[in-house]
């Protein structure tokens, strides 16, 4: 049994890794070479335009890169990157392509990182990702019980080639698969030509996941804000699909997050989805949701997962609602938006007074199970390295932090009372 002030052991369920982009040079297929030369060259255009529009802050670029030189080289040197983990009490990762959020310089051949889209050439699209999968499964057998590499996996391309790549990426290591969270003017994620698709997943055990990074840029002109308002309702969106065309109903054992996007806006969108389905007055005109045999929140704690990179207060005051399971912490490394390098006073100062027993879930066991660790081989790592609750200001003495959450905790799922229902009588299933 765990003694309560034992360390924690870690495990960030959002962090990036990616070569510098003219090295991936060697992983991929040479018949692309012409259209990567091309694609190289347009570099110094598109750091230009970002620059333009904002997107680029020139001086805290300059000083983001000088502070964190050394560190930096994490995001493809792998002692280095162990040396970073170490020094911020991470034993395990979650692995997401491009290193370098602030210039891009490790970007995925073709744009297919982060802003992996439904609006990318499919045959492109597809080169470059099994070249950034054939070099992250290299990366991450170097400590494979440390890292859980994310194989991009461009949906839209032809359904037997995804298939394909599902089960190469699996048998070459790696342990999660990340679609676009836009399909741009291919089918949405209710059509049957994705059934192949969330059943290979389903049958390999990787999780599917989207990332914030994508959205219709062209649209927002030099009015960055509303960039950065929609960026995170980018890839929450497909769960709405999900959920509803009862893919979750179809394919049982499909595990589906949404990482770097919060977990602030699913309280409310749980209570909406729930009340529709149960049968509150303003869904009683539509047809019965027939593809669906519980209600949302049952599939959301069945086989949805947030990672939710540099969880914030707001966040956990709603875990409840939530479900504590179901969000996963991340610290974005090496991202200036998250919490490396100073991570243990982040977690110090947002988990302070939240249970210990519910701060080791979120840190780590929940992750470990989603994505497969083995939490035999990193507990001594976690012994090694990892803060301990005394470290973030927790009490040896939980009683009273226990009493301080009892009414959140009692509350919590209100709607699933039946005190939403008033004039139906509907109670929680």
């Amino acid at each position: 049994m765990t003694d309560p002030q034992d360390p924690y052991l870690i495990i960030s369920s959002d962090c990036h890794a990616g070569l510098p982009t003219e090295e991936y040079r060697p992983y991929l297929d040479s018949r692309f070479h012409r259209e990567f030369d091309e694609f190289l060259a347009g570099r110094d255009r598109r750091r230009e335009e970002a620059t333009r529009l904002g997107i680029r802050n020139e001086a805290f670029a300059d000083k983001w890169f000088s502070d964190n030189e050394e560190g930096l080289r994490g995001g493809w040197d792998v002692a280095q990157r162990l040396k970073e983990l170490d020094s911020d009490g991470v034993a395990a990762e979650v692995v997401f392509p491009d290193a370098d959020a602030v210039d891009s310089q490790t970007a995925a051949p073709f744009g297919v990182g982060l802003g992996l889209s439904g609006d990318q050439d499919p045959e492109l699209g597809m080169a470059g990702a099994q070249a950034h999968n054939r070099w992250l499964a290299e990366f991450v057998s170097q400590n494979p019980e440390r890292h859980c590499g994310v194989a991009l996996l461009p949906i839209t391309a032809e359904p037997d080639k995804v298939v394909a790549e599902i089960h190469r990426a699996k048998e070459s290591g790696l342990g999660a698969l990340m679609i676009p969270s836009m399909w741009v003017d291919h089918p949405p994620y209710h059509d049957p030509r994705y059934e192949p698709i969330w059943a290979a997943a389903a049958e390999t055990q990787m999780p599917l996941v989207t990332h914030s990074g994508a959205a219709p840029r062209h649209e927002y002109g030099d009015h960055l804000g509303i960039y950065v308002s929609e960026v995170t309702w980018w890839p929450a969106r497909p769960l709405h699909f999900l959920i509803w065309s009862g893919v979750f109903e179809r394919h049982p054992g499909l595990k589906f997050g949404v990482a770097e996007s919060g977990c602030w806006w699913l309280p409310n969108l749980l209570w909406f989805m729930d009340r529709l389905y149960l049968g509150a007055h303003g869904g009683k005109k539509l047809s019965p949701f027939s593809a669906l045999k519980r209600p949302p929140s049952e599939y959301l704690d069945r086989q949805v997962f947030i990672c939710a990179t540099n969880t914030k207060r707001r966040e956990l005051a709603q875990r409840y609602e939530i479900g504590v399971d179901n969000i996963l912490w991340g610290s974005d490394f090496p991202h200036p938006e998250g919490t490396w390098p100073n991570t243990r006073t982040w977690l110090k100062n947002t988990f302070h007074d939240i249970p210990v027993a519910e701060t080791r879930r979120m840190l780590g066991l929940a992750a470990a199970e989603v994505f497969g660790f083995d939490t035999d081989k990193l507990a001594s790592i976690a012994r090694r390295i990892g803060p301990t609750p005394a470290d973030l200001g927790q009490p040896e003495d939980q009683a009273a932090v226990e009493a301080s959450w009892a009414r959140s905790r009692e509350v919590g799922r209100h709607w699933l009372t039946g005190n939403d229902f008033p004039t139906m009588g509907v109670t929680a299933p």
